[in-house]
Protein backbone atom coordinates (compact mmCIF):
# COMPACT_ATOMS: atom_id res chain seq x y z
CA UNK A 1 0.00 0.00 0.00
CA UNK A 2 1.72 3.31 -0.97
CA UNK A 3 1.46 6.17 1.28
CA UNK A 4 -0.52 9.02 1.55
CA UNK A 5 1.03 12.16 -0.14
CA UNK A 6 -0.18 15.19 1.63
CA UNK A 7 -1.20 18.25 0.08
CA UNK A 8 1.01 21.57 0.71
CA UNK A 9 -2.38 23.22 2.44
CA UNK A 10 -2.78 20.75 5.04
CA UNK A 11 1.49 20.95 5.91
CA UNK A 12 0.55 24.88 5.83
CA UNK A 13 -2.27 24.13 8.08
CA UNK A 14 -0.32 22.09 10.37
CA UNK A 15 2.57 24.74 10.38
CA UNK A 16 -0.01 27.57 11.69
CA UNK A 17 -1.88 26.04 13.98
CA UNK A 18 1.04 24.43 15.72
CA UNK A 19 2.82 28.15 15.68
CA UNK A 20 -0.19 29.49 17.06
CA UNK A 21 -1.29 26.94 20.05
CA UNK A 22 2.24 27.10 20.97
CA UNK A 23 2.35 30.90 20.94
CA UNK A 24 0.00 31.36 22.83
CA UNK A 25 0.73 28.26 25.15
CA UNK A 26 4.01 30.10 25.87
CA UNK A 27 2.47 33.66 26.83
CA UNK A 28 0.22 31.81 29.74
CA UNK A 29 3.19 29.87 30.78
CA UNK A 30 5.29 33.10 30.45
CA UNK A 31 2.35 35.10 32.96
CA UNK A 32 2.02 32.42 35.30
CA UNK A 33 5.94 32.01 36.07
CA UNK A 34 7.64 34.50 38.05
CA UNK A 35 9.49 37.64 36.78
CA UNK A 36 13.25 37.09 36.20
CA UNK A 37 13.14 33.55 36.69
CA UNK A 38 15.83 31.73 33.47
CA UNK A 39 12.65 29.25 32.29
CA UNK A 40 10.38 31.93 31.99
CA UNK A 41 13.04 33.78 29.66
CA UNK A 42 12.87 30.57 27.86
CA UNK A 43 8.72 31.00 26.95
CA UNK A 44 8.76 34.65 26.48
CA UNK A 45 11.55 35.39 24.66
CA UNK A 46 9.98 35.34 20.67
CA UNK A 47 11.17 36.59 17.49
CA UNK A 48 8.70 38.16 15.46
CA UNK A 49 7.82 36.79 11.92
CA UNK A 50 6.85 40.15 9.72
CA UNK A 51 5.58 40.46 5.71
CA UNK A 52 4.24 44.04 4.70
CA UNK A 53 2.95 46.20 5.29
CA UNK A 54 2.04 46.43 1.58
CA UNK A 55 0.16 49.33 0.07
CA UNK A 56 -2.30 49.04 -2.58
CA UNK A 57 -3.95 52.09 -4.00
CA UNK A 58 -6.78 51.60 -6.33
CA UNK A 59 -7.98 55.43 -6.84
CA UNK A 60 -11.30 54.63 -5.20
CA UNK A 61 -10.07 53.03 -2.34
CA UNK A 62 -6.40 52.08 -0.47
CA UNK A 63 -5.71 48.50 0.76
CA UNK A 64 -3.06 48.05 3.18
CA UNK A 65 -1.76 44.20 3.87
CA UNK A 66 0.44 42.97 6.55
CA UNK A 67 0.81 39.37 8.52
CA UNK A 68 3.15 39.22 12.04
CA UNK A 69 3.91 36.38 13.42
CA UNK A 70 5.78 35.69 16.83
CA UNK A 71 7.02 32.58 17.54
CA UNK A 72 9.06 31.26 20.54
CA UNK A 73 9.66 27.71 21.63
CA UNK A 74 6.35 26.54 22.48
CA UNK A 75 5.62 27.37 18.97
CA UNK A 76 7.88 24.63 17.75
CA UNK A 77 6.51 21.75 20.69
CA UNK A 78 2.85 22.89 18.92
CA UNK A 79 3.84 21.98 15.74
CA UNK A 80 4.76 18.70 16.97
CA UNK A 81 1.86 18.32 18.90
CA UNK A 82 -0.61 19.69 16.23
CA UNK A 83 1.49 17.29 13.54
CA UNK A 84 0.60 14.44 15.82
CA UNK A 85 -2.91 14.99 16.49
CA UNK A 86 -3.32 15.25 12.64
CA UNK A 87 -1.65 12.63 12.03
CA UNK A 88 -3.80 10.52 14.57
CA UNK A 89 -6.87 12.10 13.50
CA UNK A 90 -6.48 11.41 9.67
Amino acid sequence: MAPRRRSIAIVTLILFLGIVVGTVAGEVIGILLPEGKVIRDVFVNATDLQVGPVHVNLVVFSLTFGFSLRVNLMSLIGIFVVFLLLRWYW
